[in-house]
């Protein structure tokens, strides 16, 4: 198993003027530390206009300067928005980082959920996923040497050299957000790697690996001519402390995360957001864990959060799942850069090493996967799709935006 730390930069109200500046630097700080401590992956998100949430709406600017302060620990975007930015800025973007990175970044592509970030990007919800796919047979020519062009729906590109190259070749390990859980099957039917951002159990995990795998072993349709990436990386929940007690403590903002996706998330309805400003998300988030105290508690029981040993005991079962990589969220409401560096280091110095030292097995159980030696059970799915904390149904700012 390997390790990643996630960021969409949140910042709950309310924002003083040196706020957004303190973010950023204590950001690359962690990733900073990160590398020291041998975590595998950095992701950093692409979000538009959503207040409190995610002030991340250029992670090849963030990724970049990362990349100047670390060495080993890969580069990914978790996502690139390939429904607001034209794809041929996706591939020299891409390409830029790499080099600059001497090869470290891993692609992560998405669509965006939330009308509040397409609409004024002129793109309806509707259209998003088609609007993906052409996007992706579009750039993954760019990467080749010479020219390219397309001439789709969505997009019309005459015959162009997009320069520069990427270091990788053919390309960067390319991902997939996963904001729905059906999306993972999806991620392996396209042959690509799946970034899930579901908080899911152990055994819902144990049935979501089944799902993708058998999707890109027995139902493979892939979008373009790229290279195959056959991994599963899922986010939890993230608090290492002495005791499970300080952990939960230090990690009481970890459901604002879920809370905001939810609120943003076009699966909530496509209604009108309300103005800028016009909704204070952490004190409705305050309200929310009021007044359902036990859905807060059961998704912080779900997460890594607690002591080396409570964890280690959690992550062995993962590991029974065969997830490739768990992806900790800790920068998440307002808990502190002080606590959030303490977390990594501890982590990595006695829980980490153990996973890590038993990745080689993963790595040839998925070969015997690939090759048909293992056939997996096909597991249905459908009992499995709760995420920590339930749907989080009850969200006043969701009925303050009717």
């Amino acid at each position: 198993m390997k390790f990643g730390i996630f960021y969409e930069l949140q910042l709950p109200r309310p924002w003083g003027p040196n706020d957004e500046l303190t973010l950023y630097q204590n950001a690359l700080e962690q990733i900073e530390l990160a590398d020291r401590c041998g975590y595998d992956y950095a992701w950093q998100v692409e979000h538009h206009f959503l207040e409190e949430y995610s002030h991340s709406p250029a992670p090849e600017s963030f990724l970049a300067a990362a990349s100047q302060r670390t060495k080993q620990i890969r580069l990914g975007h978790g996502i690139c928005q390939l429904t607001t930015n034209h794809p041929s800025r996706v591939a020299e973007r891409i390409a830029t980082l790499d080099l600059l990175s001497k090869g470290r970044v891993e692609m992560g592509m998405g669509e965006s959920t939330s009308s509040t970030e397409l609409e004024p990007f002129g793109v309806a919800v509707g259209d998003k996923r088609a609007i993906f796919e052409e996007a992706v047979r579009a750039i993954i020519p760019m990467f080749r040497d010479g020219g390219s062009e397309h001439h789709g729906k969505y997009f019309d590109l005459p015959l162009r050299n997009v320069l520069p190259k990427p270091v990788q070749k053919p390309h960067p390990p390319l991902w997939v957000a996963c904001s729905q859980l059906e999306t993972l099957a999806k991620c392996g039917e396209w042959g690509m790697g799946a970034l899930g951002f579901q908080f899911v159990s152990a055994d819902a995990a144990h049935a979501w690996v089944h799902a993708y795998y058998n999707a890109f072993v027995k139902r493979q349709k892939k979008l373009a001519d790229y290279r195959t990436n056959p991994n599963i990386a899922l986010v939890s929940f993230f608090m290492c402390a002495k005791t499970d007690e300080e952990a939960r403590a230090r990690a009481d903002g970890d459901t604002f995360f879920q809370f905001c996706l939810k609120y943003y998330s076009s699966a909530s309805g496509d209604r009108k957001r309300p103005p800028p400003g016009a909704v204070n998300m952490w004190e409705e988030y305050n309200k929310w864990k009021r007044a359902n105290p036990e859905a807060h508690a059961s998704a912080l029981r779900g997460g890594l959060i607690g002591s080396p040993e409570t964890i280690r005991r959690k992550l062995r079962k993962f590991q029974t799942s065969n997830i490739d990589q768990v992806v900790l969220l800790n920068q998440a409401g307002k808990n502190t850069h002080e606590h959030i560096c303490e977390s990594l280091e501890l982590f990595a110095r006695e829980v980490m090493p153990e996973f890590q030292a038993a990745h080689p097995d993963l790595l040839k159980w998925k070969e015997q996967v690939i090759n048909r030696e293992i056939d997996l059970e096909e597991i249905d799915t459908a009992v499995f799709q709760t995420r920590y904390g339930g749907n989080m149904a009850k969200i006043t700012p969701a009925q303050a935006a009717e």
